[in-house]
C-alpha cells in the first residue's frame, strides 16, 4: 500500500497545472508510514464537536446521517459517538487547541449555519506514530 500512495504522487507531480495541497501532518504521517514507522496510538488531542444530542428518537440517525453528509466532504476524519446519554459528531484528530481552533474556524465559515453547535472539545485522538 506505501508503494501506491508513492506511484500516485509520481504521477500527480507528472501533470501540468495540478497543485497537491495537503495538511502537513498528512505529509508527516504518510513518510512515516512508509518508512514501516506508522503505529496507530491513542494520545490526548483535540476534535471539533458539531453535534450532539439525546433525543432518544432521532439522536442516532441525526448523528449517522450528518456523518455520511460530511465524510466525504471534510479532510479529516468524521466520528460518531455514543457517550451516555447523548450521540455526538466530532471531527479530526488535533493534537494542538491551536489545530482544532484554525480547522473550526474554516469549518464555521463552510457551513455557518452549524456556528452555535461547533465547539472544540478534548478527546482521545488516533495518530500515527
Amino acid at each position: 500500500m506505501h508503494i501506491l500512495f508513492v506511484i500516485l504522487l509520481s504521477i500527480f507531480d507528472t501533470l501540468p497545472g495540478l497543485q497537491l495541497v495537503q495538511d502537513s501532518a498528512v505529509a508527516v504521517m504518510l513518510e512515516e508510514a512508509m518508512h514501516g514507522k506508522g503505529e496507530l496510538v491513542e494520545i490526548d488531542g483535540y476534535r471539533v464537536q458539531i453535534y450532539s444530542s439525546n433525543l432518544q428518537q432521532t439522536a442516532k440517525s441525526e448523528a449517522l446521517e450528518l456523518e455520511n453528509k460530511l465524510k466525504d466532504r471534510v479532510n479529516h476524519t468524521v466520528y460518531v459517538q455514543y457517550i451516555t446519554p447523548f450521540w455526538k459528531v466530532r471531527i479530526g484528530d488535533f493534537r494542538t487547541y491551536e489545530e482544532a481552533q484554525e480547522y473550526k474556524q474554516q469549518f464555521v465559515a463552510q457551513y455557518p449555519h452549524m456556528t452555535g453547535d461547533t465547539y472544540i472539545v478534548r478527546d482521545k485522538i488516533q495518530v500515527i506514530r
